[in-house]
């Protein structure tokens, strides 16, 4: 269960658990429950709504920014693809009209220190 529906769970049983007591007090005693555990049941309903509010928020952003996530990275591939090959020819290019051999060195393999060479 995620956090958003345990804190509406949590704010309704205690709501409910409030005005059941007070319900019950007020038809046997003619009473009411004592302020302390009417507050805490209050707080306890309030604070788990506050809960709720902020964890649907954080769901709603964190669904914004995997979108735009994609979005970008979709964007991003979509511009390789079409300047990779343009960009390829243009340093070849400046390197032939420059009377230049364009010279292509594979690197070597890493060596974990000086102790290989």
């Amino acid at each position: 269960m995620t956090l958003k529906w345990l804190a509406v769970v949590v704010a309704a049983v205690s709501l409910t658990l409030c005005a059941t007591g007070n319900t019950v007090t007020l038809a046997v005693d003619g009473g009411e429950l004592p302020l302390l555990v009417n507050l805490f049941a209050l707080t306890t309903a309030g604070t788990a709504v506050v809960l709720a509010v902020v964890a649907d928020l954080h769901d709603r952003l964190n669904d914004r920014v995997s979108a735009l996530t994609e979005f970008m990275v979709a964007r991003l591939n979509e511009i390789e693809t079409h300047s990779g090959d343009r960009n390829s020819g243009f340093v070849e290019g400046y390197l032939l009209s420059q009377g230049q051999e364009a010279a292509v060195v594979p690197f070597g393999r890493r060596g974990r220190g000086a102790a290989e060479r």
